[in-house]
């Protein structure tokens, strides 16, 4: 049964099925974070400490003839320099990074460039000195000489056989099978499902339609950073802002050719990430450079370094071509999806392609997926990576259909939508999921049932899907003999995870959330645990937090026999206590205080690999009014529905969606990568990078629907992903009903709407 919370002073969300979970405890790390007393990853201080620079290329294609680093070396106070040249020669090998996977030898070249440069900003060497000022002049008198390549900036340029070619050696895998000659198209993939022709056939109305969207860069507040110690005896040590520590330590080890066991990740707490800080940069320069000097180093990217030089998510072109019967029924879809994926292979096209009509019960689909490069930093993933470029094209097209057949576009969706059963174009077949229940949400919404007044205001919806994803988590709980329990895991915390994986052990042995310690640790003190990403922490973490809790629970039923001297068969536990026979009963605290009397320590341990993350979906609807002078829009209302399976922390799952929301609105209204001809980045500052701020947004008013995920214990499902998903195209309805244009480019920026105003004139 979903359940659906509309309000912030509900206690909980479930019901009162649960006395943990639905509430809203202060999170554990709240008094390190508002007092500044949490460390960050520029916060490491180490004795001898030595910081470095990097020297990057100031342009976006070109072949590098020589690097001449006599001149820095030679300066005082250098302590060191390190190129590519001290990399070990890199396999051509497929590295899993959890979330998407990573050719190593592509991975290396981008840390620090081998023969050539594929974007502004490629790192080509890096100097440690006494200090910063000292390290960054050195990094001037390092001479370069290139040889100049024409760049090319978007996808499809960079698909045309006459091209300017990235790579040599890629070759497309065209459907499985590798072409003959190189190209800048490094993947095509494609999803089918039933007989597209007739479906087309059975439709009424047709609408096909081409969609552009920019690059944009994740936005997260804290820079990168890395400092390393390779110490006398081997082992490597690096303290750094990772979303995934086993991670950062595989590609660390892969890249410098040591095993996995001499590297060694320590998290420090995180500025955000949402996808951004999952690849590594800076962590094996570092311990090269340690290497050299024999002391930690330390080194930190400007915000233009950021910018210019980490990976954002893809530019991409997409055309949707959608067919409904006079019904209202979805009869066929077709979608082309083509991803820029920077310098390097590995954009979310993959993603994209499987998220593109994941929202409607689609009968006969097709769907094309082309990975390019091109020259620009290799993307990474941001929140749903590849979903929100894809949601954009078919939530339009969605609308337009509705518009065409004269059909709410509510009930057009309760009428198609994704339910239990229904097959996804690329394969997958849904257990229970909410798409229903957050078009119900919306459209019962006191936003929706308010009529909108005034010229040029207008309401647009959309929905939107993100998978999710389970992998692997590893959580540890150690009991002490006061009653509260010592909870260590792998997850970095980005979103308040250790609250809700804390609150999940806590609801599993019926003690209060406030009684759990949380600590994220590092590679050497817990098992292997994969990123923060996917939507994945709350759910499998939390799920090995469980299991923890579980052996917990046995454990005590164990020490509580012994104490009764009865069988264990005969003892349970409820309600966070041990119930014997004869009403024999130990309260938590109690068995925790005798526990260690008749035994050694308790420590439970939970390991996890869950297969049923199970998917979540959401629904928006925004009001806007546009200023006809001059294209620019205001968001006036927005209210989103998130099915979140189970909210465990209800405040954190507002925050989340609030949080997509206002990423999805910088993402469809103003945020872009602007570059010249020559490949320069034009705006790579958020004094130029245009970010939503509090100025131009409403309170974001959220619905949390509850349809439980049969494939966690306690029904959870991811929630990061899903709410940056629907905001651009529900912007862009909301812009047609307002002034009459369609609008098929990110941004949609005050010039780019003024255009298409002018153009009707």
């Amino acid at each position: 049964m979903a359940t659906v919370e509309k309000t912030q002073d509900q206690e909980s969300s479930t019901n009162g099925q649960y006395k943990v979970i639905g509430t809203r405890p202060i999170r554990h790390d709240g008094v390190d974070k508002v007092t500044g007393r949490a460390r960050y990853g520029g916060d490491t201080r180490l004795t001898g400490m030595l910081p470095a620079a990097m020297l990057r290329s100031p342009h976006a294609h070109a072949k590098i003839i020589s690097i001449d680093t006599s001149k820095a070396e030679a300066l005082p106070g250098v302590r060191a320099v390190a190129t590519s040249a001290d990399l070990p020669d890199a396999t051509d090998k497929i590295a899993d990074l959890g979330e998407g996977s990573v050719n190593l030898k592509h991975l290396s070249d981008n840390v620090l460039a081998h023969d050539r440069v594929l974007y502004r900003g490629h790192a080509i060497a890096a100097v440690a000195a006494d200090d910063i000022h000292i390290a960054q002049e050195a990094v001037g008198l390092i001479e370069v000489k290139y040889e100049l390549l024409p760049p090319v900036m978007n996808v499809l340029d960079a698909m045309k056989a006459d091209a300017p070619l990235l790579h040599d050696d890629i070759k497309t895998n065209d459907l499985g099978e590798t072409a003959d000659q190189p190209s800048n198209i490094a993947t095509h993939i494609r999803f089918e499902k039933g007989d597209l022709e007739a479906g087309f056939a059975a439709a009424d109305v047709i609408v096909e339609r081409e969609f552009h969207t920019a690059t944009v860069h994740q936005g997260y507040i804290e820079p990168h950073n890395a400092t390393a110690l390779w110490n006398a005896d081997g082992h490597i040590t690096v303290w750094m802002s990772t979303q995934g520590t086993f991670t950062a330590r595989q590609q660390t080890a892969e890249l410098l050719d040591v095993p996995v066991s001499r590297v060694k990740v320590v998290p420090m707490e995180i500025g955000g990430g949402f996808g951004g800080k999952i690849s590594v940069y800076l962590p094996p320069v570092a311990a090269i450079l340690s290497k050299k000097t024999g002391r930690p180093v330390q080194m930190l990217m400007s915000r233009t370094d950021v910018f210019e030089a980490t990976g954002p998510t893809p530019g991409s072109t997409i055309r949707v071509k959608m067919g409904a019967d006079s019904k209202g029924r979805i009869t066929a879809a077709e979608a082309w999806l083509a991803y820029e994926a920077g310098a390097y292979p590995g954009s979310p096209v993959g993603a994209g392609a499987m998220c593109v009509f994941a929202c409607y019960d689609v009968p006969n689909g097709k769907v094309d997926g082309f990975d390019v490069v091109v020259n620009k930093p290799r993307t990474n993933a941001y929140r749903a990576p590849g979903a929100t470029n894809a949601a954009f094209a078919t939530e339009t097209v969605v609308d337009e259909l509705c518009e065409k057949l004269k059909l709410d576009p509510v009930e057009f969706r309760i009428n198609n939508a994704a339910k239990e059963g229904v097959r996804r174009v690329d394969g997958p077949v849904f257990p229970r999921v909410g798409m229903i229940e957050t078009v119900e949400a919306i459209r019962d919404s006191e936003h929706y049932q308010t009529p909108l007044e005034g010229k040029f205001r207008g309401r647009g919806m959309a929905s939107g899907f993100w998978f999710n994803v389970g992998l692997k988590s590893t959580a540890q709980a150690t009991v002490n003999s006061d009653g509260t329990v010592a909870l260590i895991e792998g997850s970095t915390d980005i979103g308040g995870s250790r609250a809700g994986i804390a609150m999940q052990l806590a609801e599993t042995l019926g003690i209060a959330a406030e009684d759990v310690v949380p600590t994220v640790v590092d590679t050497d003190s817990i098992g292997y645990t994969d990123v923060t990403g996917g939507s994945r922490v709350t759910f499998a973490t939390g799920w090995a937090a469980y299991l923890a809790a579980k052996d917990i629970q046995g454990q005590l039923i164990e020490r509580a026999a012994k104490i009764w001297d009865c069988d264990v068969a005969k003892i349970d536990y409820k309600d966070g206590a041990v119930v014997g026979p004869d009403g024999k009963r130990f309260t938590f605290k109690e068995i925790a205080a005798e526990a260690q009397t008749v035994g050694e320590p308790v420590i439970g341990r939970g390991s996890a690999d869950p297969q049923e993350p199970g998917g979540a979906f959401g629904t928006h609807v925004v009001d806007v009014e546009v200023d006809i002078d001059t294209g620019k829009v205001t968001i006036l209302r927005y209210t989103a529905a998130q099915d979140a399976g189970t909210a465990i922390h209800p405040a954190y799952v507002e925050g989340q969606i609030q949080g997509g929301v206002v990423q999805g609105i910088g993402w469809g209204l103003n945020e872009e990568y602007y570059y010249d001809d020559k490949g320069t980045m034009r705006n790579s500052t958020y004094l130029d990078y245009r970010m939503p701020t509090s100025y131009d947004l409403p309170m974001i008013d959220t619905i949390i629907v509850e349809v439980p995920n049969p494939g966690h214990p306690y029904g959870v499902r991811g929630v990061g992903e899903v709410p940056i998903v629907p905001p651009p195209a529900a912007l862009a309805n909301a812009i047609y009903d307002a002034i009459g244009i369609r609008m098929h480019e990110l941004p949609m920026s005050p010039p780019k709407v003024l255009h298409e105003i002018l153009k009707q004139q």
